[in-house]
Parts: structure tokens; sequence; C-alpha cells
């Protein structure tokens, strides 16, 4: 009889019966790059006509059942709710008995850390936080772009390694995020990311209304080249008028704003605001031209009853 130890499970967790709680756009996807790396998708819980479809459409065969029937028959669960929802949901699942000892409970939440599951740690449950650092369509494309994926990882570190397994099975790169700055490192994530897609949507109406009948050809090259630069160079990427202290081209954009789309003249000021502070700040723009930039920043016009300089 061999005499070897055997690999803690908790170091790389073996072959896993797996539920989804929240059928949303993320939980299907998780649990169909789980099923790729061998696992087995049980169950899965969602409300919405729309929760139903995706996990039809993504864990085809799997059955839809109520949230505690998901865990009753999950040894992983991914909790794959709102933000907001989660911490009641964790609550009531504790208290109803539905968590079992030894159980892993994974929440996706970029805000919280394994905290918010201490009602099932109490219970027996391993609590982890893994956060995928991707937007998600709800279709299979999601599956596919996890291939890479950075994920924030939080967890007791006695499952660190259980953690960081599960995320490089599902193609991730685990990206250790400690507890207290869970918060600090989600603002990051949305302030790049949710924030590019307004902007992006903004300048196509404009470029619409403008006459270009293309505007995402246009916008492509443009955007993946300053994007890539940005990744790149950081605050050396800067360019264009606020950079360069342009005041009256960038008073000529605030007017024309103001005439045919006045809901973007905030956030236009605020970014340039926010965009003549880094360039100040690294050399970009010389203090000779910022007064006059600033000033038109400050006021939103020329000072000229809104005319172009």
């Amino acid at each position: 009889m061999s005499t070897s130890q055997q690999p803690d499970p908790r170091d790389r967790p073996a072959r896993l019966t797996v539920g989804v709680v929240g059928a949303g756009r993320v939980g299907p996807a998780l649990a169909a790059s789980l099923q790729l790396a061998g696992h087995r998708p049980v169950a899965v819980s969602g409300v919405s006509d729309a929760s139903r479809r995706r996990a039809e459409d993504l864990l085809p065969g799997v059955p839809l059942v109520p949230p505690a029937e998901v865990l009753a028959r999950s040894e992983l669960v991914l909790l794959t709710v709102p933000d907001d929802a989660l911490p009641g949901l964790v609550e009531g699942l504790a208290e109803t008995g539905a968590v079992r000892p030894g159980q892993l409970l994974v929440h996706t939440s970029g805000r919280y850390g394994a905290k918010v599951l201490d009602p099932a740690l109490r219970a027996g449950a391993l609590p982890l936080a893994l956060h995928p650092a991707m937007t998600f369509t709800g279709t299979p494309v999601d599956v596919q772009r996890l291939a890479g994926c950075s994920f924030g990882v939080t967890a007791p570190e006695e499952l660190r390694l259980a953690a960081e397994a599960l995320v490089i099975e599902m193609g991730g790169e685990p990206e250790w995020i400690a507890e207290e700055w869970r918060p600090l490192y989600h603002a990051a994530l949305a302030l790049g990311a949710n924030h590019l897609v307004t902007l992006v949507a903004q300048s196509m109406e404009l470029l619409r209304e403008a006459g270009v009948a293309a505007p995402d050809r246009m916008l492509g090259p443009l955007l993946g080249a300053a994007l890539d630069n940005a990744l790149r160079s950081g605050d050396a990427a800067l360019t264009g008028p606020v950079a360069r202290g342009d005041a009256g081209t960038v008073a000529a954009h605030v007017t024309e704003l103001r005439r045919h789309a006045p809901q973007t003249v905030a956030g236009y000021l605020a970014m340039a605001r926010a965009t003549a502070d880094r360039a100040l700040a690294h050399g970009l723009l010389k203090p000779e031209l910022a007064e006059d930039l600033l000033g038109v920043l400050a006021t939103g016009t020329d000072g000229a009853e809104g005319e172009a300089l």
C-alpha cells in the first residue's frame, strides 16, 4: 500500500460538480469554462426569461432549479448576482441551512472580497472571491474572451492556491487583491471600462450628427491606437488640443457641443480638466498655454458669449 500523502484538495480542486446562482451574463460563461476544464455543471438558477435563455445557450441540458437546490447538488457554487444583492443572498442561504461544510462558494463581485461570504464560512463553506476583469455579453463569445483575462482573486490564505487554480483552469490570469483594496480595485476598472463605453457611444452619436456614415469604422483604428499607446506609455500618450494647450479649439468644441449635444458638455469639460491636470503634471502642457485653456474649462466658453476663439 502506498504511504504517499494525498494532495490537499484545497491546493488544487479535483473535478467538481458546479452550480450557478444567478444566470446573468457572467455565471453561465464561467460555468461553461469550467466545463471545458473537466468540471461538471449540474444546476443553475435564473429568474428572468433572458437568464433562462442564457443558461440554455451556454449550459444546454443543465436543469434550472431554485438557489437552494443548486447548492444541494453542487460542490462548487458560483454566486453571480448583482453586487447589492450578494450580502443578502449569502445570509439567506446560510440561515436556511443551504450551505454545506466543505462546499466551495465563489462570488464574482469586484466590489467585495471574501468577507462578504463570512455567513457561509461560519456554516463550513470555503469562501473565494474571483472577479473576472472582463465585460460580458451573455453569449458564447464570453467563454473565448476568458483566455488570458485577469481575475481579481481574494480568499483566505489557506485557499489561495485553490482559488488561483480555478482561475487558471478557466484560462484566466490570477491577480491577488487584498481584502481592503477590493473597492478601489473595482473603482479603477469601472472608471476605465464602463466610462469608456459611454465616451465611445457619445463620440459615435456626434459623428453621425456631423454626417459620418460609419462612425464605428472611423473610430476603430483611432481608438485602438489610443488605447494601445495609453497602455504602453501612460500619460506620455496624451495628445490633442487639451494636451497642446489649444484654448481656441477647445472653446470651439464646447460651443458646438452646447449647440448640438448639450448633454455631453459636462462630461467633455470634466475629462478635459482631468486631461489638462495630467498633461501639466507630466510636462506635456506648457504652463504659459495652460492659463487660457483652464479659463475656457472653468467657464465653459471663451468669454465672448459662447463664440469660438
